[in-house]
């Protein structure tokens, strides 16, 4: 990278039409940042201290409180920094991390979505082999695929974006370093990198939602096939707040890019709901829907109000 370029640094133009908002826009995402990690931590504290909640589907539910406090943390501190006026200036090898951790976790989230989808479905289309299906050896071995899948997807868009030489103009159309916006910088034809950007992004996602999509489908059909209203009920329970979840991580991009005509605000917007919202919401559905977290977190909530007295 250092022989290719001139460029030390490159200047983040921050979010579209939102001059003067600086200090609405600290507040409100210094609280949601807060929120998420607080939250997240919360849950994770939960499920390792009950040893009831030691199961596959909660520890893929521990992995995705980590990663909702990493995938923000990728963003948010530059953005809080230059809403405070400390400076929209971020180094050439800090937009080249910021953009490999983005996809890499963000990647391996969408990946865990389909690991967690995968779970439910056995838990509840196979439930008498679901321990032998699931044990720590098979949750282990997703974990670490997606783990990789992660990497090489993060590494080759990377590697695309920065081997193009960046003699200036340094200046960042976003608030944070992404392909697209850093693309249009480069002093050389960019057009392969666009299209294996779009390609590899494009089919990664397409994948995991189809897989997403196959393995609710099979656990539609099995909990119709449930006699009793009871039964439908409990099986709709144990998967209903991973759906939710997914609904909100899939369902602003698939709006997006459903578009005719790209809207650089509305943009920009999904990928804060997306970066900073979504890891936050992800706490309040796992938490609020369900009974074995929400018992849990009482206790711990119990056990700090009692470390705090004494």
């Amino acid at each position: 990278m250092r022989n290719h370029t001139e460029l030390t640094e490159f200047i983040l133009l921050g979010i579209p039409q939102t001059e003067g908002l600086e200090t609405v826009l600290l507040v409100i995402f210094s609280f949601t940042y807060l929120f998420t990690l607080l939250g997240n931590l919360l849950i994770l504290l939960a499920i390792v201290s009950s040893s009831t909640l030691h199961t596959p589907m909660y520890f893929f539910l521990g992995l995705l409180s980590i990663f909702d406090m990493l995938f923000p943390t990728v963003i948010c501190p530059k953005v809080l920094l230059y809403l405070s006026g400390q400076g929209r200036a971020i180094s050439y090898k800090g937009c080249a991390a910021q953009l490999f951790f983005y996809h890499f976790l963000g990647s391996l989230e969408g990946c865990l979505y389909s690991v967690m989808a995968y779970d439910r479905f056995v838990a509840i289309c196979h439930p008498l082999r679901y321990m032998i299906m699931m044990r720590p050896a098979v949750c282990v071995g997703l974990v670490m695929a997606a783990w990789l899948v992660g990497c090489f997807q993060a590494t080759i868009l990377t590697s695309f974006t920065f081997q193009l030489p960046y003699c200036g103009p340094n200046r960042v159309d976003h608030f944070f370093c992404d392909i697209p916006a850093v693309l249009p910088l480069a002093c050389a034809d960019s057009s392969l990198a666009q299209r294996v950007g779009s390609t590899n992004v494009g089919f990664l996602a397409l994948m995991l939602w189809l897989s997403v999509c196959v393995s609710y489908t099979r656990i539609g059909i099995a909990i119709l096939r449930i006699h009793s209203a009871e039964g439908r009920q409990k099986a709709f329970s144990t998967c209903s707040a991973h759906l939710t979840a997914i609904l909100c991580a899939y369902g602003p991009v698939i709006i997006v890019y459903l578009q005719p005509t790209p809207n650089p605000l509305l943009g920009a917007m999904v990928q804060l709901l997306n970066n900073i919202i979504s890891p936050m919401l992800n706490s309040l559905i796992y938490s609020l829907r369900n009974k074995e977290v929400k018992r849990s977190l009482r206790r711990v909530f119990h056990s700090l109000v009692f470390s705090v007295l004494q």
